[in-house]
């Protein structure tokens, strides 16, 4: 008889005990596949959910860096150079500086490899007497066009240069006069045409007026001079004012900074409180599905180890049961001719086969039973991003193995009783 057929006659004998055994190892083969799927999928979804988050963090990082630039250019300047031998308690008492310094000192910041700072804008500012208009006192300030620095792309100016003959005015001096665009004003017996009217902001600006720089250091006996030059400092990494001092000093040494606590300042300081803020979440996001990553790894360390051996035992207990039960076909299959490899052999098919059909059914059940309970976000892949190959491979590799190991000694016993003592007990 062959030994297809020997073995097939096996398992049809005892339909009940094969079933169990069955059952066994699709049960084991379908927790360690479904336990395994469902930590890929964990870790799909971990990045799929980081990834969103990352991309929401950079897309607001880049609305607030918008809303910033913005947000500068509307309010000024932030940092302002001046000589170095300005004492600041006597410029922050006349609100303007007393001492001057070449006006090619913001050409040679520009020409610089600076990066700390941007929009540089030389200005002579001056407090003087208005004698066309009873001598009240006004802050006279002459500006150029801002400066571009040469190893950066041009950008849009936060202000734009007063033309020559023309005079932007602080709203006291505009409104207590009743000046308007277009109307002419006299200053120190030259006449201009008023170009702006800035609308109240409760400064010194309310009484300031601002006309070209080479008109005022001619007007003001300063050719070639400024007192001051302002500038914005860049909002990037590890900028501080010690940086842009350090940064200025190696390039104009006879100058100081200071940093201006404007609202452009208490805005920077938001955004970074908000990135910071952002990027704790995004950390937090990664403890928590790393926590939960563990949590399933030690539940899956813990629960297909226990299901393997119980498996892998009763399997064991079912072949040596169905042994000690078949032990007279045992021998009488021995005494028609049948060896012991061959009884063993029979023994050992039906282990290989049962493990095969199991791990077969095991896997499939195991693999859909993870795409029930796993997490996989929709735009993720679908089924086929948890397909494992190898973890098929391993799960039909393993599960014949395992039913042979447990039904070895079993078979051993089988294919070693003595047919002539199994006879002379009945």
């Amino acid at each position: 008889m062959k030994l297809r057929k020997l073995i097939a006659r096996e398992i049809l004998h005892n339909k009940l005990s094969f079933t169990a055994a069955f059952l066994a190892v699709v049960v084991a083969a379908g927790v360690l596949t479904a336990e395994l799927t469902v930590l890929s999928a964990h870790d799909i979804a971990t990045g799929h959910i980081l990834a969103v988050k990352e991309q929401e963090m950079a897309t607001e990082m880049a609305r607030m860096e918008d809303d910033y630039r913005k947000i500068m250019k509307e309010l000024g300047f932030n940092l302002l150079i001046l000589p170095k031998n300005q004492r600041l308690d006597n410029f922050y008492e006349e609100g303007y500086a007393s001492r001057y310094m070449p006006e090619d000192y913001v050409n040679s910041l520009a020409a610089s490899d600076i990066f700390t700072i941007r929009h540089l804008l030389p200005s002579l500012e001056s407090k003087i007497r208005w004698p066309e208009q009873g001598n009240r006192t006004i802050i006279l300030i002459g500006t150029r066009g801002e400066v571009p620095l040469v190893h950066r792309d041009p950008k849009e100016p936060i202000l734009v240069a007063v033309p020559v003959g023309k005079a932007v005015l602080g709203y006291e001096l505009w409104n207590s006069l009743g000046l308007k665009k277009g109307d002419s004003v006299t200053f120190l017996g030259r006449t201009f045409e008023v170009e702006t009217c800035y609308p109240q902001r409760g400064t010194k600006d309310d009484i300031s007026a601002w006309i070209d720089l080479a008109t005022a250091q001619d007007m003001l006996g300063k050719q070639g001079e400024i007192n001051g030059i302002l500038a914005l400092k860049c909002h990037c990494a590890n900028n501080d004012i010690a940086t842009v001092r350090s940064d200025l000093a190696n390039i104009l040494p006879d100058t100081q900074i200071i940093e201006v606590e404007n609202k452009v300042v208490t805005r920077a300081k938001a955004r970074d409180r908000a990135k910071a803020t952002a990027d704790s979440a995004l950390a937090a996001e990664r403890v928590y599905r790393a926590r939960l990553r563990s949590e399933q790894e030690a539940f899956a360390s813990f629960i297909i180890p226990l299901i393997i051996v119980g498996s892998t035992a009763l399997i064991g207990y079912l072949a040596f049961s169905n042994v000690r039960e078949r032990r007279y076909e045992i021998g009488i299959l021995r005494a028609l001719g049948l060896r012991s490899r061959q009884i063993m052999a029979v023994f050992l098919g039906k282990a290989v086969m049962l493990g095969l059909v199991g791990a077969i059914v095991g896997y499939g059940f195991g693999y859909i039973s993870a795409l029930l309970l796993s997490e996989l976000p929709a735009d993720a892949g679908g089924p086929a991003a948890l397909f494992n190959p190898l973890l098929m491979i391993v799960t039909l590799a393993a599960a014949p193995l395992l039913s042979s190991v447990a039904s070895w000694v079993p078979a051993l016993i089988a294919a070693g009783q003595d047919p002539a003592a199994i006879l002379g007990e009945e």
